[in-house]
């Protein structure tokens, strides 16, 4: 089964659809699928939900669909760094599910092992439990979270073979492997493609299992959000 596609806008063929639910990786613009991200946004789909982490900045990366009004809805653990974002939230146009970190990442990957719900003790007494089962275990509270399973997961990773086994480059593993494994139909952006065999076995981080469709991008922006610079006296 052949899984590179030429570009980023063929390999979202036929499975973008209007009011999705789509896990996008990425932690802030660190390890984000940039090139997806751009031909999601071609596709014109509206009415998305979005699962990631934060959503990029303005006009980059997640901020972009954003501009384009095309996402109706986050799940995301962080909301800083966009005033598009928050001004859109707080005019009540933009959907928002406020999960915590951990949370999140655990709703992902409970998705992708196939466990439907897990019990934590993280939100118990705050707004996070609002209409949420609660339990007792061991005489401490937990809330009942849901798994999440995005219909399409979109991925960054550093390197792919062929048989879409994946390695991932440092920090940029962040959500994607959580992510990958989420999916139901998984695409991944990679900087370098390989044959099956190339990589050794310890240097693949995701088995191929997990990933459908792969694209090439060489050139990445791999922009930072935010860069501060401090002035040192006789430099």
């Amino acid at each position: 089964m052949n899984k590179i596609y030429p570009s980023a806008a063929q390999a979202l063929e036929g499975i973008i659809h209007d009011g999705q639910l789509l896990g996008v990786g990425g932690f802030g613009l660190c390890g984000i699928p940039e090139a997806l991200i751009d031909a999601l946004r071609d596709t014109g789909a509206k009415n998305l939900t979005v699962i990631s982490n934060n959503a990029g900045v303005d006009g980059f990366g997640l901020g972009k669909l954003l501009e384009t009004r095309q996402i109706k809805k986050m799940i995301s653990s962080y909301v800083g760094e966009n005033k598009e974002f928050e001004r859109q939230y707080l005019a009540g146009e933009l959907e928002l599910e406020f999960t915590p970190q951990g949370t999140l990442a655990e709703k992902l990957r409970a998705g992708g092992a196939g466990i439907p719900a897990f019990f934590t003790k993280t939100g118990v007494g705050t707004i996070v439990a609002d209409g949420k089962e609660l339990r007792e275990f061991d005489g401490e509270t937990y809330v009942m979270e849901r798994s999440l399973v995005p219909g399409v997961a979109l991925v960054k990773a550093h390197r792919a073979d062929t048989s879409g086994n994946l390695q991932f480059r440092y920090t940029a593993r962040n959500f994607n492997p959580a992510v990958a494994m989420a999916g139901k139909i998984t695409v991944v952006e990679v900087e370098e493609i390989v044959e099956t065999g190339d990589m050794a076995p310890d240097a693949v981080h995701l088995p191929g299992i997990y990933v459908h469709r792969i694209v090439l991008n060489t050139a990445p922006q791999k922009r930072i959000e935010k860069r501060t610079i401090t002035e040192k006296a006789g430099v």
